[in-house]
């Protein structure tokens, strides 16, 4: 296993409360993020190589499915119990909306970076099955 030597060295750390803090996944102390979403090149505190930190679309598309659900069970229940006029929906539900999905974006990413780093989890690749 590729993070034996580090397990060895630093505590194991819960991904789903660094991810969250976004904090380093090995030491839980160094800050993961540069930005808003964009993530540092490497951790402050204990040097961990962030390179293999790639969540892609993954928050993104868990945070639409929540967001989603969310947003379209108040709005129809608004909806069913007063049906206020379309403008006052929009006045409600747009910017709950964008609100719900930024602040959820980037600790969900935190998590799931951390989770790959718990469980080493890297890009797929297809094994060479020609012989020689």
């Amino acid at each position: 296993m590729k993070h034996d030597k580090d397990r060895a060295l630093y505590p194991r750390q819960d991904p789903i409360r660094t991810g969250l803090a976004g904090k380093c996944p090995r030491c839980g102390q160094g800050n993961l993020f540069k930005g808003f979403l964009s993530t540092r090149d490497h951790c402050s505190n204990c040097g961990l190589d962030y390179d293999f930190a790639d969540s892609g679309d993954g928050p993104a598309v868990f945070i639409i499915m929540l967001v989603g659900f969310i947003v379209v069970a108040l709005v129809l229940v608004t909806e069913l119990t007063w049906q206020p006029p379309i403008w006052l929906h929009l006045v409600l539900w747009l910017p709950l909306t964008v609100i719900l999905c930024l602040l959820t974006l980037r600790p969900l990413k935190g998590v799931m970076i951390a989770q790959q780093y718990t469980h080493s989890a890297r890009e797929g690749r297809l094994e060479d099955t020609t012989e020689d």
